[in-house]
């Protein structure tokens, strides 16, 4: 699983989050295509390396010929509902849309399809929207979440005259979501349309453990020269390894051993970190067998539930404990055009001399095996070589 992490430390907004996702690697060739696949021809798309404060960034502009700024919200629905975009990107740009024409509506007093975006400018809010969501579709995360978001300080000039900082849409918009106060940001930090992003893509805070994959940032029209008027997003992966975890355990006599399996997949796919069985000699002098399960303390009442739904246990004991687990990463190698395997690499404690532990995923080698018509040991002693080889590269590099 990957997770991308908005950080909107100095705001956020459209293109800012477009520069971001293409300084993690989305091709700039489909942003330079999503014009014409929303119907807006003649839009020129730019993309330039340049610097906030001393950091690289991605800085997207588009240009529109003769840009209309008084398209309304129901014409902009239409535009996007008409467009060559999977199911899942034009659900949340339509959500998105509606959002933002919900609260300039509350704000002008005029019915949300009625509403005419002013401050957002019409055409760049389609490519701003659906371009960053299909972004994150193209960066293969499978959720966003995000820290506070700046909001700025001030006021801002709008199509009505100056308004305080966040703007009252902004505001609206920005309702439930963690606002960070203070901070270096001079005028107007987030955007309606930044905001409308945070509301369609964002679950709210990130895990409490995650592993950090790679980051990269978005630059925003100013630059100012103390801080970086630019967005950052993070991808990472979220890391199992819990220091505090909840032990769940119970004794089982009546329950056959061809259901053990399934039962244990049932704990994994409820969030338990491991899940052991051993057999024991109980009470009458019955044959059965002790389970335990780890899990992080926040998923142990799933992990419970499971065991309850899917084992004949009519209790469990549980009780918290510390554990202490080697750092951990995960590369992937491929050993044809379109088979690859995971390999768990276990890093040694720092000091201690030790070498680097690699482990193929099991799954993944079964389905490689089957795939390749080549025996399981076989493949698995194949990827740990070449891991051995990819983890020697990266070291050296």
């Amino acid at each position: 699983m990957r997770i991308a992490i908005l950080d909107p430390a100095a705001g956020i907004s459209g293109d800012m989050t477009l520069g971001a996702l293409l300084a993690l690697g989305v091709p700039a060739a489909w942003l330079e295509e999503l014009p014409a696949r929303l119907g807006l021809a003649g839009v020129g798309v730019t993309v330039r390396d340049v610097r906030r404060s001393g950091v690289g960034c991605k800085q997207v502009e588009f240009s529109i010929p003769g840009q209309p700024h008084g398209r309304q919200v129901g014409e902009l629905v239409q535009l996007v509902e008409g467009a060559t975009l999977s199911a899942a990107v034009k659900e949340r740009a339509v959500r998105a849309f509606r959002l933002l024409g919900e609260a300039e509506g509350r704000v002008h007093g005029v019915p949300a399809e009625r509403v005419h975006l002013h401050e957002v400018g019409a055409l760049d809010a389609v490519l701003d929207i659906v371009g960053a969501i299909e972004g994150f579709e193209r960066l293969g995360v499978d959720a966003v979440y995000n820290w506070p978001v700046a909001v700025g300080t001030g006021w801002v000039e709008a199509a009505h005259g100056r308004l305080p900082v966040p703007a009252p849409a902004t505001t609206i918009l920005l309702q439930g979501v963690e606002v960070a106060s203070g901070g270096p940001v001079e005028g107007e930090a987030t955007t309606p349309t930044g905001a409308a992003l945070v509301r369609v893509l964002s679950a709210g805070p990130p895990p409490a453990r995650w592993r950090m994959i790679g980051a990269g940032w978005g630059a925003g029209q100013r630059d100012p020269k103390h801080y970086p008027n630019a967005l950052r997003i993070l991808v990472a992966e979220p890391a199992t390894e819990a220091g505090s975890v909840t032990l769940l355990a119970c004794d089982l006599d009546d329950l056959s051993p061809e259901y053990v399996e399934p039962l244990r997949q049932a704990l994994v796919a409820a969030g338990a970190l491991d899940v052991e069985t051993w057999p024991v000699q109980m009470k009458k002098g019955r044959t059965g067998f002790r389970l335990e399960a780890l899990a992080a303390p926040e998923l142990a009442d799933a992990v419970a539930a499971a065991l309850f739904r899917h084992s004949t246990t009519a209790g469990v004991r549980r009780w918290s404990a510390e554990r202490v687990t080697l750092a951990r990463r995960q590369v992937t190698v491929r050993l044809a055009p379109r088979v690859e395997v995971r390999v768990k690499v276990l890093e040694p404690p720092e000091g201690s001399g030790g070498a680097v532990r690699l482990k193929p995923e099991y799954d993944d080698v079964l389905a490689a095996a089957e795939a390749l018509g080549l025996p399981p040991l076989e493949v698995a002693r194949t990827a740990q070589r070449d891991a051995e080889l990819l983890v020697a590269q990266t070291k050296e590099s």
